[in-house]
Formats: C-alpha cells, structure tokens, sequence
C-alpha cells in the first residue's frame, strides 16, 4: 500500500519548482552583496506601510468623530421625531447632514490611502527575489546544517555556528539572529519535502511540531505539521537508512493526528498501513498495541549520503567543522620546516624596501601565506569594480570544458582586467614579484562572493588529463599556480581546506594563500584538491590569480620528477 502524500496548498511558485525547474539558476542568494539592497528596500517598504496605516488610522479617526456627532444628534432627535423638527433649525441641519455630510463620509470612505504604498511596492516588486531564491536560501540553509552538524533546536534558537565562530576568528565577535517560529520551521521542512528530502522534512516537522503555539493570525495547524511529519518518517524509513523507531515515529504521528482530526481519511487509512508494517518488522501476529510503541519525543533520523555523495564528505565537513582528523597529525618533524619570515624574493627591487609576511602552512603540498599582501583600500577599490559586474560563478565540465553554473559552487564572480585600474596593475606586479612568476598568460583577477551557505565543493584548480578541453582556447597551457586573496574575514566558516592532507585556511583579510598545483615535470598534484567551506555566519570576499604554465619555462624550470 502506498501512502498518499501530505496534500496541503503550496504557492504557485513553488509548485513550478517542484516540477522541474532547476534551483541553480537562482541569482540574489548567490551572493551576500547582492542581498544587502534588500534590507535597505524593506526599511524603504516599512517606512511607505507605516505611512499608510498613519492615513488609515487619521481616515478611521474622522469616521469615528463623524460617527459620534451624528449619533448624538440622531439619538436626540429620536425622543421625539415629530417635535424636533418643528424647529427650523434642527429641519435645515438634517437636509444639511443628508445633501452635505453624508456625501462627504461616503467620499472619505472610498479615499483609497493605499494607493501610495501600493505604488510604491509594485515600483520594487520586480527587484523581490524568486521562488528560485526562496528554495536555494532553504537548501543553503541545509547545507550548513549537515556541514557543520548543527541541530534543527540551535538553528531555531538562533545559536547558529556559536561554537564554529569562537574556533575560527573568536576576536570577530558573533552575529545573532532572531529564533525561528513554528511557521518557520514548517516552511523549512516543506521546502525540503518538495525536494523529496524527507530526512530534513522530518527534522524540521519535529522543530515545527516541538515550537507549536496556536497563533489566530497564522493557518499553520498542528494537524498539517503532522501530517507532513508522519508521511516524511515513514519515507526515511523505506530508505537505507531507515530504522524501527521511524515506521514507529510515522505511527505517533499518525495517531495524534486522529486524536485531534478524527475524520482526517488518509490517517485513518495510514494508521491501519502503519500497524501492518510494524507487524511485519517486528513478527508480531496482531497489531501492534500501544504499550508495545515506545514514547517518542523527536524521531531519530539518520542522514542518507549516498543522497548527497562526495568521496571525502566526511574529512570535508571535519575540516570545515574546524575538527583535525587524527590522521592527518602532522610530526615534529615535519612541523619544524613551518616557519614565518620576512621575504624578499632573492633581494627584488621592489621587496627590499618592502618585504612581504611571509608564513609556510603546510609542507606536503607545500603552501605558504603572504599575510597583508593587501592593504584595505586596495581590497576596497576591487570590490567597488566587481560588485556591478557579479555574475553566477560557472564551474568547468569534466566533458565539454565549458564552464556553466552548479549547484556544488554558490557564489557570483566578476574578472577584472589590468587596464580597467592602477590597482589591478599593481595587485598583478605584486603577485609576479613575489612569485617569480610570469602574469602575461595568467588569468584575469578572479572576485568572488559567496551567497548564502556560499561554498565550492572539493575540486582541482588544474586541469586532469582527460579533462582535454580544458583551457584549450587560452593556448597558455594548464594552471602551475594558485594565489588566493581573502578580501575580508569570516566570521564562522568558510576555510579552504584539502581534503586529501588536512589541511585548513581560516579566511584572514588581506592576506593570500598560495600553492602550486603542478609538479616541475608538468603532472598536476592532486593533494593539491581543495574545496570552500559554506559560509556559516559573515560574508566572504576572495579573489583569485591563476598563473598558466606558458612563458613559465625559465622562471619555474622543468623537472623529470615530482620530488624535483
């Protein structure tokens, strides 16, 4: 027997997504910049409501004071009809009041005050983010949870990432948010139930169902957050995943539901459903009787992987969680070798009077940290060129090698070039100076800023080689190099980490990470695999130079082994 699906009214838009439209084509919750014009629209839209319910509010007052003076004067004249209007003057005040005032009430009546914040909201309706937006928030909203193991109870509290925040850039304080109602987890929880992930549908009903009050301005009822949650535990259990206590938590569910909607028919038939399941998991002759299902407060719901499969998932989420595999230990001796100087680059001209801060992080790949490499108002002066010209970052196509938008990378992107500005011409001569390496066939300066959750699953910066086409139009071979910019600290989150090495980043404004992701004989390194953690709470700016290996031939000389 199947059961039915919960059938509660979805919004037009949602419904859309449901049927197939694509989440990845989402725009503003790409990208925190792009969001921050909401905010300053909605104090806009708060200001023009208010505005409108002062007019409302001085309309309802002028109704009222009429309302009364033509009380008093109708009650008095109702002692005696005929005998009040003997007098000539109470006779001219009542033509008066029907040829004069209540003309002028009806007209005050109809005096549409709305007509101005209704202007007002259609002129920025077009800017309102989409049912796109709205899912990928939701999913982004997710992402964080399963990354950095956080409870639907935290998230709903607004203690979201607490602990993250003081392992990462503890002097960076920690923002705050608002705890989520009912509704709000409900919402949450339905929009994963039309992704048809029906392990966060059942965390999120149990938040919803947990932070329940009735509320007369709300048409959440808990009946419907049980609906959704019995028909979501019962999915996880079909699932690998599945457990006893989920067929058992669908079966509460379920009958709690009768208990407050008695006529409810698609309970009624899924209880009976229920029994016969639990009859079959647990060899029980009859149904199950009541004493015989235990208690349960919230489900328990494992998270099905294969849902969401990444080879390193684990090692990824531990390091993003700011956890170090016990494997990945480094030893004394090879610690030793890390070590912080200033750097001159063999006495470069432009470093002499200027050397950079310069820290190696990591021995196996090797990678160093230039530390200020960037000074404030240069940082400023390239997010003020590439905040118009943000776009939905693209990730390449392991067979076209075209480059178009995924769903494991969520950010925008602009590429700036060294003509548009002095700052640029200067960023690049830095990079070559401190690397020794040609920029005449690197890439344009890379900006990025990460969206909501914004983050870019394991990946590599060079090119394997059944990836052909990759690069193929540039003619400047593969990527030897990687600086990355950290334009602006994270507050949680958001570390670049190797997966294959354990390595991890935290994001320091100003300065900029670099490795090579080519051994001297040409072979890409692949401990050289890295990802972007989700940003869990702050806004992260980066920027990226990708240095190729043409023109590099007698600045990085070739070698017939990676150990050369």
């Amino acid at each position: 027997m199947f059961v039915p699906r919960p059938m509660a009214v979805l919004p037009v838009g949602i419904m859309l997504l449901f049927l197939g439209q694509a989440s990845v084509d989402a725009e503003v919750f790409t990208a925190l910049c792009d969001m921050e014009y909401l905010v300053h629209m909605e104090k806009d839209l708060v200001e023009s409501l208010d505005q409108y319910i002062q007019q409302e509010e001085d309309k309802l007052n002028k109704i009222k004071t009429f309302q009364s003076r033509i009380k008093e004067v109708s009650q008095m004249a109702m002692e005696e009809p005929s005998t009040h209007l003997h007098h000539p003057v109470n006779a001219y005040l009542l033509v008066k009041r029907y040829t004069r005032d209540w003309p002028l009430l009806e007209a005050l009546v109809q005096e549409d005050t709305a007509e101005d914040f209704l202007y007002n909201l259609t002129k920025v309706k077009e800017s309102f983010p989409s049912d796109e937006d709205y899912m990928g928030a939701g999913k982004a909203l997710v992402r964080l949870q399963d990354t950095y193991d956080l409870s639907t109870q935290n998230i709903a509290k607004g203690m979201m990432g607490r602990e993250i925040a003081a392992a990462n850039r503890p002097e960076l304080g920690y923002t705050k948010s608002p705890e989520l109602s009912s509704e709000d987890c409900f919402e949450l929880g339905r929009l994963a139930y039309i992704d048809q992930d029906y392990y966060h549908c059942a965390l999120w009903m149990e938040e919803s169902m947990a932070r329940f009050q009735p509320d007369p301005t709300s048409d959440l009822t808990k009946d419907t957050i049980l609906d959704y949650l019995a028909y979501a535990s019962y999915q996880v259990w079909l699932g690998e995943y599945g457990t006893q206590n989920n067929i058992e938590r669908a079966y509460q569910a379920t009958k709690e539901l009768l208990r407050i909607n008695p006529e409810h028919t698609r309970a009624i038939n899924n209880m009976k459903f229920f029994e016969k399941e639990m009859e079959k998991s647990q060899n029980l002759v009859a149904p199950p009787k009541d004493e015989d299902v235990a208690s349960i407060e919230r489900g328990e719901y494992k998270r099905d992987l294969a849902r969401d499969y990444l080879p390193e998932r684990e090692i990824y989420e531990l390091l993003c969680q700011a956890e170090q595999p016990d494997m990945f230990n480094i030893t004394p001796s090879r610690a030793k070798h890390l070590k912080c100087r200033y750097f001159t680059n063999n006495n470069h001209p432009r470093l002499l009077l200027a050397p950079q801060k310069l820290e190696q992080v990591f021995d196996k790949p090797k990678m160093w940290i230039f530390h200020n490499i960037l000074t404030d108002p240069e940082m400023k002066v390239i997010k003020d060129l590439a905040q118009p010209r943000l776009r939905r970052s693209t990730a390449r196509n392991l067979i076209t090698g075209q480059y178009e938008p995924a769903f494991y990378r969520i950010s925008k992107s602009a590429w700036l070039q060294g003509w548009e500005h002095k700052v640029i011409r200067r960023v690049n001569q830095r990079v070559e100076d401190v690397t020794g390496l040609t920029m005449e066939t690197a890439e344009e300066l890379q900006v990025v800023n990460y969206g909501m959750g914004g983050h870019y699953e394991p990946h590599f910066d060079f090119a394997r080689k059944e990836e052909v086409n990759a690069f193929k139009s540039l003619g400047t071979g593969n990527r030897i190099a990687t600086m990355l910019f950290y334009m602006s600290d994270v507050e949680a989150g958001g570390a670049t980490v190797f997966p294959q090495v354990g390595a991890r980043l935290v994001p320091e404004k100003g300065a900029g990470a670099f490795w090579y992701n080519l051994f001297k004989n040409g072979e890409g390194d692949m401990l050289t695999r890295h990802a972007a953690c989700p940003v869990l709470v702050g806004s992260k700016w980066v920027s990226n130079k990708w240095i190729h290996e043409r023109g590099q031939e007698f600045r990085r000389k070739c070698g017939l082994s990676p150990e050369d």
